[in-house]
């Protein structure tokens, strides 16, 4: 008896089976490499927000009532500088980042590429002024692709209870008590809210400091 072989159909049918199961396996796999990229994107989008949330934290937190420069006209001591897009304060530097003493930090919303990015430069702080180091250290860029930074300062209002929310920080000589950061990245997703409370802002414990102090929680 002769064996029975296979005919044209049945091999076409196979074929035809055996592209879907591949086509199949292909979408699966394709999907969970997709999955697999989102997620590890998400996991590095949040560390990052937290390391650089963390840092400002600590930083803001660290201000000292410290004077870093004098204005031109009345000669006052600047200790606080607030605008919507750059702030300046004087804080100490860990000595694990390199370098000890108090800092002039330098916060900053600047352009890269077309798009706001945040930035940190540092300067010495001697006898009530600030000093580039020799050669000038490029800033430090904590942030990129940036769709929108800014910052606003509160301090007290005229009846001694927290005042509003201000974009520019005129009080040169003293510290607000709270600093809030806004970051939203270029696709409009939106940081955590940041409110950092200043424990320095006054040497005197009062109700508008553990006002501020729970604001910022």
């Amino acid at each position: 008896m002769k064996a029975r072989g296979f005919t044209l159909i049945e091999v076409l049918l196979a074929t035809v089976l055996l592209a879907t199961a591949l086509a199949l396996a292909f979408a699966t796999l394709s999907a969970a490499v997709r999955t697999a990229g989102r997620g590890e994107s998400l996991a590095g989008h949040s560390e990052r927000e937290r390391a650089v949330a963390g840092f400002l934290r600590k930083r803001l937190a660290a201000a000292r009532p410290v004077a870093f420069g004098t204005t031109e006209n009345t000669g006052e001591p600047l200790r606080f500088v607030g605008e919507p897009d750059r702030l300046r304060f004087v804080a100490d530097l860990p000595d694990y980042l390199g370098r000890g003493g108090p800092y002039l930090h330098d916060l900053a919303v600047t352009d890269v590429d077309g798009e706001p990015a945040l930035s940190l430069d540092l300067q010495l702080v001697l006898a009530g002024q600030a000093f580039a180091e020799d050669p000038p250290r490029p800033p430090e860029m904590l942030v990129e692709g940036l769709r929108e930074a800014k910052f606003r300062y509160r301090g007290l209002g005229q009846s001694g209870g927290l005042g509003e929310w201000q974009d520019r920080w005129t009080a040169v000589a003293q510290l607000p008590l709270l600093v809030e950061v806004t970051l939203i990245d270029a696709d409009d997703r939106a940081w955590p809210p940041m409110v950092v409370a200043l424990p320095m802002a006054t040497s005197v414990a009062s109700p508008a400091v553990g006002e501020a102090e729970a604001a910022a929680r």
